[in-house]
């Protein structure tokens, strides 16, 4: 994808504070609560597109991946990436960008049905929760820098906690659709660097 490479056109290294700040929701809205990334998504682009000046997306994505792409105020251009795969299909996804923030379940078992964590790198490295995006996405990361691409430094996950993670065709539980206007709110700050009230969305 163009958004990928980690030199300009003149084969100069990239400046990363031109490249976008990107938002990766995971998930398979066909299986109860993992659809909430993909929920999410949705109500995040609504945001951006009353936050800021919705762009064309940048050609080369995946044709897997959903994507849209906005100009905002003192932060310049968000992408919005949607997505079910997994592994190395992440690849273009997660690189090619300032900061990434992942939105994505997760079946901890440590809290409630509906609670929202910010996880970084070091919080997934140790065993893993119920999502089988967190192995596909720490596997990539790290084949992608090994690779000499261009991975941003800061990689924060906006994890959700799942009620049910197993039944096909289910529509996601209470606690974990109530969840969204605070998955959304949380996502817009780590974007803008700016508290948004609570309730904003």
């Amino acid at each position: 994808m163009a958004v990928c490479t980690a030199t300009d056109a003149a084969g100069a290294p990239a400046d990363p504070q031109r490249l976008p700040v990107r938002v990766l929701c995971l998930g398979n809205e066909l299986i109860a609560d993992d659809g909430v990334g993909v929920a999410a998504a949705h109500r995040l682009v609504e945001r951006l597109a009353l936050d800021g000046t919705p762009v064309p997306v940048e050609p080369g994505f995946d044709p897997a991946l959903t994507a849209w792409a906005f100009e905002l105020p003192r932060v310049g251009r968000v992408e919005v990436v949607e997505t079910a795969l997994t592994g190395m299909y992440l690849l273009d996804a997660v690189v090619g960008a300032s900061r990434l923030v992942v939105l994505d379940s997760v079946v901890s078992g440590a809290v409630e049905p509906g609670a929202v964590l910010e996880l970084d790198e070091s919080d997934l490295s140790g065993p893993r929760g119920g999502s089988p995006h967190y192995i596909g996405l720490l596997e990539t990361l790290d084949l992608a820098r090994a690779l000499g691409m261009h991975v941003p430094g800061e990689v924060v996950v906006v994890a959700v906690e799942a009620g049910d993670f197993v039944t096909v065709g289910g529509r996601m539980t209470n606690a974990v659709e109530a969840a969204l206007p605070v998955i959304v709110d949380r996502t817009m700050t780590l974007v803008t660097g700016e508290v948004v009230p609570s309730g904003a969305s």
